[in-house]
Formats: C-alpha cells, structure tokens, sequence
C-alpha cells in the first residue's frame, strides 16, 4: 500500500498529517514539495483528483499570492497553475494520496477519511487538539 505526502516540513498542519498517517503503522512517501515541487502533468493530476477548483489549492498566507494579483477572476487555471509552478509555495498543503483517494488536508483530521488502515492509539495535535482518543477511534467535533 503507498501512501504519498506533498509535504512540508515548516507546517504544523503538514506535521499532523504525517504524524496521522504513521500512526496507522505505515511509513509514507514523503514528497518536500517545496524543494521537488510536482510536474504539471502531476499537478493537474492531483487537482483532477481532490475534485477541487485549481483556486481552491493556492494558498494565499506567507506567500506572494497578493504581489503576483492571483485574485484576479480573469486569470485562466493554466495561468493559475503556471504561478504554483514558479513559487511553490502558492500550493496548499498537505496533499496526500493513498488507495483511498487523494486530499488537500487542512485540517489535517481530514487525512483520516482516506487512510486505509485504523489509528494505532491515541493523538493529540501539536496545538493540544485531541484528535484520536485511547481506543484508536476519531474524537467527534
């Protein structure tokens, strides 16, 4: 079973992410995408798969979403994704890709709705947010 972070390191959010998946007991592929950033035809592929607007993955805080004017309605996906290829850092994070699906997951609880396999124990997130309780099971919002 293969299971694939975009992944960076700096996020906390992206922290969580890995930390849920290996406690499922797998060790995933991790993917630096700020150091390998993917290809376009891997972009495109992971958009078409999270089923969400390419505008929907740009991420707008800490990066130079608001100097490059990607608000701009008239700017066309391909454009769009022209910029997340120049600056990674305009693409969201974490990606991840398991058989189950793939997922932009922010938060990062989201990860657990394509994990294919069940938490191992408990996990508190790393702002004190109990996520996973003792039996291994999602702690309801």
């Amino acid at each position: 079973m293969t299971v694939t972070i975009y992944h960076n390191p700096q996020c906390g959010t992206s922290r969580n992410t890995l930390e849920l998946i290996r406690n499922t007991g797998v060790e995933p592929e991790i993917i630096e995408y700020l150091i390998n950033p993917p290809s376009r035809s891997k972009l495109v592929e992971l958009i078409a798969a999270m089923n969400i607007p390419v505008r929907d993955l740009l991420r707008k805080k800490g990066t130079p979403y608001d100097e490059l004017n990607l608000d701009d309605p008239n700017l066309t996906d391909a454009t769009l994704i022209d910029f997340m290829l120049a600056h990674p850092i305009l693409i969201n994070r974490p990606i991840v890709e398991t058989p189950l699906g793939t997922k932009l997951c922010r938060p990062s609880e989201l990860v657990l709705d394509i994990l294919p396999l069940p938490q191992l124990k408990e996990f508190t997130k790393e702002d004190g947010e109990k996520v996973i309780n003792t039996e291994g099971r999602r702690v309801s919002m």
